[in-house]
């Protein structure tokens, strides 16, 4: 403890040994002030106060300088520094500062702050297209609070997460920096090159805060956060926000500027509430105070962000510039609670250079060797935003604690702990070698059990084997699971073996074997769950089942950027399954159990007859402009609403004991969801597909539809079923056309109703095709609301869905449930 202590005192010392120009800043009560803006006139050279109101400048040339001190509510203060020497100390007191309307609305024929936000609508695109292209320094902290932290979620032990926690079960749970180069090309294209990354408590991570993750430019209609959200400057931000003058003020240069009060028109749109500042004759950006709440940026997890953006001017350059930016959030859900901030620096900028579209690939951003191995010494000099007391005292403690969990006597005392077996471990054991990395257990789901008519009762259990490598960027699984059917009275086993390569690009090679049951669709559109609830409550056994005895071999792997490969091969054993059971909890007079022939429901007859096959997949799927993040030994690929997703297959049945049962498949897929600005989501998911020699093939190997006779979904999204079809009522060993489309509004139409708008409730469209040779087109229409609930609970959607098939064939009322 006394070597934590003597260590915080040494970091806090060093502030004023290590940096060139440092101070404190004040208000008149000598309270400190965060979050002021410390600029070089006329340069975009600066940095920010931290919590405690205190500042580093880092600069190398011993000259005069004019330091400006901007801090929105307070008074500009200038400072001519003459320096000599290094370091030099400035501490500054900022007074608040008047707004003043005078005669502007006494003169006003109409809102003048509609006028002014008029102007700055009418010169966004200008302001916009002022900035082509540019280069700068970024610098960001991230760091985020829990507060009263439980002891368990649903059921799991919390811990101290990492050391994070003290008595009270609060402290910071994530704190990093990061040092960067950025690129920019207009309109979109941003690339970041990190030179210095750290995470407390980790000495060899990397932090998440990246430029590209905080670039939040309000010249555009919406801004990515969370959801599309309205820029109080888009084009038609007069239909979200109405706009107050609160008071105008001059700043250091005598531009007039504009604080205009946002205020949203209805409270659940995806739009801000707050300030922007607007700068007078020029329209631009001068600073931003805006909040949106979790429910209209569709994070439901938080209660509100608050986000502040300060802009710098240059005569050189004449362009406004985001020099500062800050996120706080506050959360609260499942029984945690706390909130953090994201603070990012932006200097050194270079503008309308040289960059060019061929300056731009698919990598976003990339990492220097040893980026994440810097010293205390390089971050104390470069770090343009000082550390708090609390961030200090947090990087040292949890360096220390690092030290002490990952040497083996306290991963071994730790292990010896977890390892005892209790009483709650009936149902679920594990066994951990933390030092070594691996892992061994059972698991008996209760999710596991369920009821189906060939099986009855069944149950699961499972046994299973891990050991990791490097930090899991290479791994090695293996288990065994056993299913029981209880009046079938047989036991069925699988296992497999797994092995990951590397985090690049990701290869993955399995082999697995053994006899299991499997729905005919090998898409499982019938969860056991709902078909439980459906057989025993309802009578209605819709899950068909044969048995499968099978060795199977899986390669995949991304053999180039945006492009994986799939291949699996297997030999399979077929047998056709009946019913054991009619068991069933409210029993009908008028009705019983159909057969488990999907072909005839009506006869206990066999689909098919027994027999072998080897059967071959390959399909490759491309993700078009896909890009992604370079991390040392790691690849996260990143995808885009901009491009399509294509994937082609080929499916090969070969070798059968039934020679009528060999044949061939070619298949396409094509699917893409994307934001209509703040008209909402619209997806689609197409499929085509072609059978050749497949006149008699086993009925397992023809293609199925997903389709839905339970009027319960758990899917969330629709563009992958048919709501109101038959499992098996299209099946086809043909030729193929599928299409489904869904259009989610997001509250663009029902945020607009009164009334209704307080609900917070989406509308969502779809429709849906499905033809194939020798039947009538099908086609099903839906309209539904999602979002139903209360609360951060909004878990239901409830859909209308009519079907056609040579005119109006049925409709049905359909129910959504996200949560299972």
């Amino acid at each position: 403890m006394k070597k934590a202590l003597l260590c915080l005192v040494f970091t806090l010392l060093s502030y004023t040994i290590t940096a060139q120009i440092n101070g404190t800043i004040t208000n008149t009560e000598n309270e400190p002030l965060p979050f002021v803006n410390v600029i070089i006139e006329n340069t975009y050279k600066g940095t920010t106060t931290n919590d405690d109101g205190y500042y580093e400048l880092n600069i190398t040339e011993a000259k005069a300088y004019t330091l400006v001190f901007t801090y929105l509510g307070f008074k500009t203060v200038k400072k001519k520094v003459t320096i000599s020497k290094f370091p030099y100390k400035i501490d500054v007191t900022l007074e608040e500062g008047s707004l003043s309307l005078g005669e502007v609305i006494v003169n006003a024929e109409e809102n003048p702050a509609n006028a002014i936000m008029r102007n700055a609508i009418a010169k966004r695109k200008e302001n916009l297209e002022k900035i082509n292209s540019y280069k700068a320094d970024f610098y960001s902290r991230g760091l985020i609070r829990i507060k009263d932290a439980p002891e368990k979620i649903l059921g799991q032990e919390v811990g101290d997460l990492g050391g994070g926690l003290d008595s009270t079960r609060s402290g910071i749970i994530y704190l990093s920096e990061t040092i960067s180069k950025i690129q920019f090309l207009r309109p979109d294209k941003l690339k970041e090159k990190i030179t210095a990354s750290k995470v407390s408590g980790d000495d060899s991570g990397f932090s998440f805060n990246n430029a590209i993750d905080v670039d939040y430019n309000f010249y555009n209609n919406t801004v990515e956060f969370g959801n599309e959200i309205i820029s109080p400057i888009a084009n038609n931000a007069f239909g979200y926000y109405r706009y107050k003058l609160e008071g105008v003020f001059y700043d250091d240069r005598g531009n007039l500027i504009n604080k205009i009060n946002v205020i949203p028109k209805r409270k659940n749109d995806p739009i801000f509430s707050g300030s922007i500042y607007i700068v007078e004759d020029q329209w631009t950006i001068y600073a931003i105070e805006l909040d949106i709440t979790g429910v209209q940026a569709r994070i439901p997890a938080v209660d509100i962000i608050s986000l502040k953006q300060s802009f710098s001017y240059s005569e050189k350059e004449d362009i406004w510039a985001i020099i500062s930016q800050s996120i706080d959030f506050k959360y609260k859900f499942l029984g945690i609670k706390g909130d953090g901030r994201f603070t990012a620096v932006y200097s050194n900028y270079k503008f309308n250079g040289v960059l060019t579209s061929k300056d731009f690939g698919p990598e976003l951003v990339a990492f220097e060797d040893k980026a994440n191995k810097k010293d205390s010494l390089f971050w104390k000099q470069i770090r343009p935003v000082p550390l708090t007391t609390e961030e200090s005292t947090d990087y040292i403690k949890k360096d220390s604690i690092q030290n002490v969990r990952e040497s083996r006597p306290y991963l071994d005392s730790l292990d010896r702990e977890n390892n005892r077996f209790k009483l709650n471990n009936v149902l679920g054991y594990t066994y951990q070698n933390s030092f070594k990395d691996y892992s061994f257990g059972f698991d008996i789901p209760l999710g596991g059990f369920q009821f189906n008519t060939v099986q009855g009762y069944a149950a699961n259990a499972n046994i299973f084997y891990t050991k990791n490598y490097d930090d899991f960027k290479q791994y090695f699984r293996a288990n065994v699971g056993f299913q029981y059917g209880f009046s079938e009275r047989k036991l069925r086993g699988t296992g497999a073996l797994s092995f990951k390569f590397n985090d690049t690009s990701r290869a993955f090679l399995t082999l697995t074997a053994g006899v299991q049951v499997a729905q005919y669709n090998a898409s499982n559109p019938i969860r056991p769950f709902w078909n439980s609830v459906a057989t025993l409550f309802f009578e209605e056994n819709y899950m068909k089942l044969y048995e499968r005895g099978f060795v199977q071999l899986n390669y995949s792997e991304e053999l180039f950027n945006g492009f994986r490969f799939y291949s699996s091969l297997s030999y399979e054993n077929r047998s056709p399954l009946f019913n054991t059971t009619d068991q069933t909890f409210y029993p009908q007079d008028d009705k019983e159990y159909l057969s488990n022939n999907p072909l005839d429901p009506i006869n206990s007859s066999a689909p098919f007859e027994v027999h072998n096959i080897i059967k071959l997949n390959v399909s490759g799927r491309f993700n078009f402009g896909q890009k992604y993040l370079s991390y040392p030994d790691s690849k996260f690929n990143v995808s885009t609403d901009k491009y399509p997703t294509l994937v082609l297959s080929y499916e090969k049945g070969l070798g059968s004991t039934n020679e009528d049962y060999n044949f061939d498949q070619i298949k396409t897929r094509l699917y893409q969801s994307f934001n209509i600005a703040d008209k909402g989501r619209f997806s689609y998911n197409m499929r085509i597909g072609k059978f050749f020699n497949a006149d008699d093939i086993a009925f397992m190997d023809y293609q199925h539809f997903n389709g839905n006779q339970i009027n319960v979904s758990s899917r969330g999204n629709y563009t992958d079923v048919f709501n109101n079809l038959g499992y098996y009522d299209l099946s086809t060993n043909d030729s193929y056309f599928e299409m489904h489309t869904e259009h989610d509004f997001n509250g663009f139409i029902l945020g607009k109703l009164p009334l209704i708008n307080k609900l917070n409730f989406n509308l969502i469209i779809g429709a849906h095709n499905l033809a194939t040779p020798n039947n009538i087109p099908y086609q099903e229409f839906t309209i539904g609301v999602d979002n139903i609930g209360w609360g951060k609970w909004r878990f239901l959607r409830v859909d209308y869905v009519r079907s056609y098939q040579s005119g109006f064939q049925s409709d049905a009322i359909l129910f959504g449930l996200k949560f299972f």
